[in-house]
Parts: structure tokens; sequence; C-alpha cells
């Protein structure tokens, strides 16, 4: 009888939140974790189109990133797109790259941008224009060379640590791994750092996916690379 009456208690108070308006539905969602979001946009139709929408977003926009309203669009590859991506970058500057300030959502965008260029795409374009389209971002925004290409490294390791382990980044990884040395006058060379990276995934998080070729011809352009090479990467 108990569970009766608190299954008719949970249906009446689901009718009366459903019969809401949107603008107060927005206000009650954008107070809600940014991790519950997901799962609230699968309960209804209504509130799936929601989170489609531009004023849900918007909102949130101004409510978590007040100072968003104030920052100007920029020039350069990486568009800054509506909303809901806006939110998204700025997202990622605060949370991943732990920035409050004028360059927390150009790197956001960029961050954005080069995780899905490796990720949904099945033949990426070369390293080298993904990192040169990241170098010409902050420098047609302002930023010194030298600031550019600390920022674009910053944006390579984060992105090769949130990748998902899977044979997609395997095969990314390898083929980053395999790309030939092409000279590239700085900043448009990529960083030491984020070389080595490539190289330590692979022979740490991705190692029993090598056959035995594959691993010999890596651990050979490693050797060429970096001297000397950590003796964990030894040893198919």
């Amino acid at each position: 009888m108990t569970d009766n009456r608190d299954s008719d208690t949970l249906t009446l108070v689901g009718n009366s939140f459903g019969r809401l308006p949107d603008h107060l539905l927005i206000e009650i969602f954008i107070r809600l974790p940014v991790s519950e979001w997901a799962q609230i946009s699968c309960v209804k139709k209504q509130w799936a189109s929601l989170f489609l929408g531009e004023c849900l977003w918007q909102a949130a926009l101004m409510r978590t990133f007040p100072s968003a309203s104030q920052a100007k669009r920029w020039p350069g590859p990486i568009p800054q797109g509506l909303s809901k991506r806006r939110f998204a970058a700025l997202y990622v500057g605060k949370h991943i790259f732990a920035l409050d300030n004028d360059i927390d959502e150009i790197v956001g965008h960029t961050y954005l941008f080069l995780k899905e260029q490796l990720e949904l795409s099945n033949m990426p374009p070369p390293s080298g224009i993904l990192h040169g389209t990241i170098i010409d971002q902050f420098i047609t925004c302002g930023k010194s060379r030298d600031v550019a290409h600390e920022l674009a490294s910053q944006i390579w390791l984060a992105v090769l640590d949130n990748l998902e382990e899977n044979q997609h980044t395997f095969l990314l990884l390898k083929r980053l791994a395999l790309e030939g040395d092409v000279f590239l006058p700085f900043p448009y060379s990529r960083s030491i750092k984020v070389q080595w990276r490539v190289f330590e995934k692979l022979f740490t998080d991705f190692r029993n996916c090598f056959d035995q070729a594959d691993y010999y011809d890596v651990l050979a352009i490693a050797k060429n690379k970096f001297q000397p090479i950590p003796s964990a990467w030894l040893g198919f």
C-alpha cells in the first residue's frame, strides 16, 4: 500500500513539474550540477529540446560565466560558436586548465577543436597542420610566439591525456609516432614534451595493442628521438 502511495506522489510531482513553462524549467536546470544535465535531457522530449536550444545555453553561460557577455569575438581559424559551444569551451578552460582570465575561452575552443579533429575523424589532418592552426589562432589573438607555443603544448598534452583508451586512439597515437620529421620554424614545431607523451602513452597504456613489427618500428623512432629512453619502454 505504501509503495502505491509513494508511486502516486511521484507521479503527481512529475506531472506538476512537467507543466512548468520552459523559462522556469531552464532556471531550474541551470542550477543543477552540469554532470546531471545529460541524464536530465533524457527524461522527456520537452526537456531534451530545451538542451538542444539556444535559450538554455545562453542562460547557463550568463549564470556560470558572467564575464562571457563582455567577451569579444576574435579573428582566426577556430570559430567561437554559439552559446553551447562557448559554455563547453569556458568549462574546459576552468576545469581542465584551471584558467579564469581572458585566455580561458580561447584555450577551451582550441582544446575542443583539437580533440574533435583527433577523435571524430578516421583520418585526421597531419599533426603539423593541427598544431599550426592552434598556433595561428593564438598569434592572431595577439599572443606572442613563445606564449602561443607554450599554450599549444599544454593543449596537446591535455588532449592526449583525455583521449579514450580504445583501438582508434591506439591507431591515432601510432600514426603520430610514425609521422616523419618535417622541419618547421618555431613556434610551428611541436614541443619535445608533446612528442614524448605520444610515445609514453603507446608504450604504457597501449603496449598490448602492438604486434611485434609495429612495436619495433615505433621503438626505433623513439630511440632516434630520445636518448636515453626509459627501460620500461623496452621488451615486447
